[in-house]
């Protein structure tokens, strides 16, 4: 086998074996950080609606207080005003989602489906849960999900929730004695559920990904060329000069050309070498013929 082909084989396992760690470690960053970027848009939006929360709670609801005795106002609620705040925002974003998720609620439209209650019921099971983080397919594509409890903390939310006797007339005139009672102090009675679309960012670290590998294969093999050409050039050729050289020597052609010794790398040594050699052989033949 020649030279140059043991040096492409060994050359092409090195490659590949690097190409394929590349690939590997690059598409599972890329892919981590595209999960990262969902997630942190998720907490984004977390944090929006708690803003939408406490704004609605600190400012909103001391304005209202006096119109509450005549008539329910949705908008004093804290969950209602962050649920419409997200409703303004899906008009542009759709595919982004936002419920307060709730076993038992008030107003119909919050109640949780069968995967969100599967959520609350996590974090009641497991009151020191924090958030939950998880995939799932929906119609439009996967999404990612981020969740915290809705804990009652504070005692003032038992008398809208606890029975209907202490609630509001008002209150009871816009939604019934139905739902939205029995509620407990410190107890979890749902879930704040963000859900956001993750078709996107994977689709623009997959492309990321496709680009990267591309120019590290053109890179490759550009270097790959490089090197066959500098071996031609600096090693096989002279070698194979050098090799024919010595074999019309061999067969006793002493006046054939000298190889020209250039530089001082490897070869040239032994280009240099085997002239003297020759030139004592030379020299030692036409002292055996005088």
């Amino acid at each position: 086998m020649k030279l140059i082909v043991k040096f492409n084989l060994a050359l092409s396992v090195v490659i590949l074996i690097g190409l394929a760690a590349a690939g590997y470690v690059s598409h599972e960053l890329l892919q981590r950080n595209a999960r990262e970027e969902i997630l942190q848009n998720a907490r984004i939006m977390m944090q929006g609606s708690l803003a939408a929360r406490g704004y609605t709670i600190s400012q909103i609801n001391p304005l209202l207080q006096n119109q509450l005795n005549y008539e329910f106002l949705p908008q004093s609620v804290a969950a209602y005003a962050a649920t419409e705040y997200f409703n303004e925002l899906r008009k542009q974003y759709p595919d982004y989602t936002y419920k307060e998720a709730t076993l038992n609620p008030t107003n119909p439209r919050d109640r949780a489906a069968d995967w969100e209650a599967d959520i609350v019921n996590a974090f009641r099971n497991n009151t020191g849960q924090a958030e939950v983080v998880g995939e799932r397919d929906t119609p439009s594509g996967r999404t990612l999900f981020l969740a915290r409890p809705i804990q009652i903390k504070d005692p003032a939310c038992l008398r809208c929730h606890s029975v209907p006797d202490a609630a509001p007339a008002s209150m009871i005139a816009r939604y019934g004695t139905a739902n939205g009672f029995g509620w407990q102090h410190n107890e979890i009675v749902g879930a704040q559920v963000v859900s956001v679309p993750m078709d996107l960012p994977i689709k623009r670290a997959d492309a990321t990904f496709r680009v990267f590998m591309t120019l590290l294969v053109a890179l490759v093999a550009f270097i790959f060329v490089l090197l066959n050409v500098l071996l031609l050039t600096l090693v096989v050729r002279p070698v194979k000069r050098l090799a024919r050289i010595a074999d019309r020597v061999s067969l006793g052609e002493m006046e054939v050309e000298e190889f020209p010794v250039k530089g001082r790398d490897e070869i040239s040594t032994l280009a240099e070498s085997f002239g003297r050699m020759r030139k004592s052989l030379v020299h030692a033949l036409k002292m055996l013929e005088s």
